[in-house]
């Protein structure tokens, strides 16, 4: 009986695992399509739009935005490796989804 108790907490405790890690995963696929299908113009996006960006954080945002301030926009997407916090993985990895329009 002991054991059978034992077994039924255990599969009442994975049963309870599953939504959570079925909703993240839901959670982080929306994101993502939402963020491939959006191309976002580092000459015109705000610092929040563009942590949107896979690898984008809040710092780096604001270095774009205030490089872009103070050099004025952006003649090509390679132009963003003058951006300290944008390497060349970076740069590849945003490359898609973004746009100097």
């Amino acid at each position: 009986m002991k054991t059978l108790v034992n077994r039924l907490i255990v599969v009442v405790c994975l049963l309870s695992l599953i939504p959570s890690v079925g909703f993240s995963a839901q959670a982080r696929t929306e994101k993502t399509s939402v963020t491939a299908t959006s191309m976002v113009s580092v000459n015109s996006a705000t610092a929040e739009q563009l942590q949107n960006l896979s690898g984008v954080g809040e710092v780096t945002a604001r270095r774009i935005v205030d490089h872009r301030a103070a050099h004025g926009p952006f003649d090509q997407v390679e132009d963003l490796l003058d951006v300290k916090g944008i390497g060349p993985r970076t740069l590849d990895r945003i490359r898609e989804q973004i746009s100097v329009d």
